[in-house]
Order: C-alpha cells, then structure tokens, then sequence
C-alpha cells in the first residue's frame, strides 16, 4: 500500500465539507489540525493523525436509520446502549465508511475512528491523539477542566485521556445517560496504569 500524501488529504476534506453540516465540519478540521500538533509533540505520523482526525466524524450526519442500516446490511454488531441511542454507532459506522469510500486500510486510522467516542483498553499512541482531540479541538467550549486537559495532552497523553474519561463518566452518570461498557473499561484500564 501507497503511504498517503497531502493530496488525499486535500480530497479527504473536499468530501467531508460536502458531507458534514457546517458546524461539524468546523469541528473536523479542528480535530485535524489538534490531532497533527499533538502528533507533532508525540512522534506520531502526522499525516495518518490529519486522515483519522477528518474522518473520524464521517459518518455522523447520516439519519439513525442510515446507520442502523448500514450496521445490519454489514454484520456490524450493535449493543444495547448503541440500538437505543444510534448516534453511538458514527464511530462504528465512520470506521467502516472509511474503509468503504475513503479506501483507508490502515488499521491504526481505522481504529483511532472506531475508538474515538469510548475509547479502548491499551490505545495505540493515534487512537489516544484523536480521543484528545476530539475533546480539546478549539472548537470546544463547553467542558470541564478544559484547560487543564489542554495542557496535560501536551505534557502526558495517557493523563490527558484519564482525565477526559473522568469527566465524561461523570457527566454521563450525573445526566442519567447510559454509559458505554467499553468507556468504563478504558477508564479502569488506564485507571490502573497511572
């Protein structure tokens, strides 16, 4: 397989700003470029972080039914938490449509999508870039401790995603929204790690 160049990563984009509303293609590109400084800082490939970073939303402005689907037509396996909330499963779906549409085959892009809304125990280094960057893009406003996440994910990639893991299982928890097994398990993994 050809190593990418930034001419795909050009046509990468073209496609998902023809794909994704206006607000969520802001956030993409704001991923993109994170996910590059934070490879930068890591000694990640930068290019494979720009890919993972632009298309690890690519399937988030299809319908539910779109995604629900595409998961049944291609055996991708759905679980409870996914089937009452669909919007859970852009990650499994972006990840195939990579794949599909995007001709990615590399397995480190097409897991940093996969994994990029529960995370997973025992992350590659590009799974973890693109987990942080989804959270820290300058896009984002919102969430707790943001700066101090900010910093950390230049300073320890593994304290950075503990601390997002925290955050997100607290909010989930404190809203009554069902927690993903998988984000539970990532964090008692890296839990146990620091």
């Amino acid at each position: 397989r050809k190593p990418m160049k930034s001419a795909d990563i050009k046509k990468i984009r073209k496609k998902m700003e023809k794909t994704l509303d206006n607000a969520r293609f802001e956030h993409t590109l704001g991923v993109a470029y994170t996910a590059a400084c934070l490879a930068m800082r890591y000694d990640v490939d930068i290019t494979k972080a720009q890919v993972a970073g632009l298309l690890h939303d690519c399937a988030k402005c299809l319908t539910n039914e779109k995604r629900i689907s595409i998961c049944k037509k291609h055996n991708i396996q759905m679980n409870e938490a996914e089937l009452k909330n669909p919007q859970l499963l852009h990650a499994k779906v972006g990840s195939f449509l990579a794949m599909e549409e995007f001709d990615i085959h590399d397995q480190d892009i097409i897991n940093a999508i996969l994994n990029h809304t529960t995370g997973r125990p025992d992350m590659s280094p590009l799974e973890k870039i693109i987990y942080i960057a989804d959270y820290i893009e300058p896009g984002r406003k919102q969430a707790p401790n943001l700066t101090t996440i900010r910093n950390m994910a230049f300073e320890d990639l593994n304290r950075a995603l503990l601390m997002i893991l925290e955050d997100t299982l607290s909010y989930l928890k404190s809203t009554g929204s069902v927690v993903d097994v998988m984000t539970q398990k990532t964090y008692d993994f890296y839990s146990q790690c620091s």
